[in-house]
């Protein structure tokens, strides 16, 4: 468990639960304009890598998996949000750096994910854990935006 301070009540991370789906949701559709499905989450019920931050109510999740690569294990930060007025306050760093956790705990020797182009603050946040820009999808989004790919070598 992880905690950080959100409008001066303690946050925490734990493995999020069928009650945290409708939150996680909301931060979601408030978070992103092609947001998962809520069955979408559903479906990572009970996986190591999904994980919510809680100060009493869930202000952002983490969803992280780890597979197999080349005869490599990979993790891969599927999504991650904060609810918005609970931006700013270190949230999102906690989660990513919970997230990062995982991924080693599940012997994984990188951890990649995808970012909006344009989404300056989430680049800031990754760079600040050593994340470096691998290559870029063009069109990855469904508004055509590319997303970049980054990654951050977790062995050593």
């Amino acid at each position: 468990m992880t905690t950080t301070a959100t409008d001066d009540r303690p946050v925490r991370t734990r493995a999020a639960d069928r009650a945290d789906l409708l939150a996680v949701f909301r931060i979601e559709k408030a978070s992103f304009p092609q947001p998962w499905p809520y069955r979408a989450f559903e479906r990572f019920l009970g996986e190591p890598g999904f994980l919510v931050a809680d100060s009493g109510e869930v202000v952002g999740y983490v969803l992280a998996d780890v597979t197999p690569n080349g005869g490599r294990r990979i993790g891969h930060v599927k999504d991650i949000a904060v609810a918005p007025f609970a931006r700013g306050q270190g949230v999102g760093a906690t989660l990513l750096g919970r997230a990062i956790d995982v991924t080693r705990e599940r012997n994984a020797g990188s951890v990649r994910l995808e970012v909006r182009e344009s989404n300056e603050p989430a680049l800031a946040l990754y760079r600040r854990f050593g994340f470096s820009h691998r290559t870029t999808s063009p069109g990855y989004y469904a508004d055509g935006e590319d997303a970049f790919v980054l990654v951050r070598d977790l062995d050593g």
